[in-house]
């Protein structure tokens, strides 16, 4: 099925960046409850080294996050993927700050600080991200490892 010859690093590197800053929604896959693993979708801001992203702290992703901070995270189609392992931080409504807190709302299109269920931000610090799009380009998937971007 590939059509297309792989990207080359720069190209790759380039295209996830876009991603990064332009998407809005992005898939989060956490573990540690009794069930085990749990994956939903949430809308995040990218400040071009973490993600912010806020859930109730009652649910079962707020909880995971606070007792496991590794988290995982996946951005575009099946056919154009990114994939970050992270570690998740809780942000408190008041370590969080009224720019980030504008930020996120403008950028998301709703704002937690306005619900009455209580929401628990959380600052994800990439570890490593992937980025792919078909199996020829499996080879040199790796953007970042240990926090650091390659190249």
């Amino acid at each position: 099925m590939t059509s297309a010859p792989p990207r080359g690093h720069e190209e790759r590197l380039r295209d996830t960046r876009a991603r990064l800053e332009n998407d809005v929604d992005l898939w989060v896959a956490t573990s540690g409850s009794p069930g085990g693993a749990h994956l939903i979708p949430l809308s995040f801001l990218w400040d071009g080294t973490a993600f912010l992203v806020a859930t109730p702290r009652a649910s079962v992703t707020g909880r995971n996050l606070l007792a496991d901070a590794r988290v995982r995270l996946s951005l575009g189609p099946t056919r154009d993927v990114v994939v970050v392992d992270g570690v998740a931080e809780p942000v408190d409504l008041a370590g969080l700050g009224p720019k980030a807190g504008d930020a996120f709302a403008q950028k998301t299109g709703f704002d937690p600080r306005e619900l009455d269920e209580p929401y628990q931000y959380f600052l994800i610090r990439p570890r490593r991200v992937q980025a792919w799009r078909e199996a020829n380009e499996l080879r040199g998937r790796d953007l970042m490892r240990d926090g650091s971007w390659l190249g």
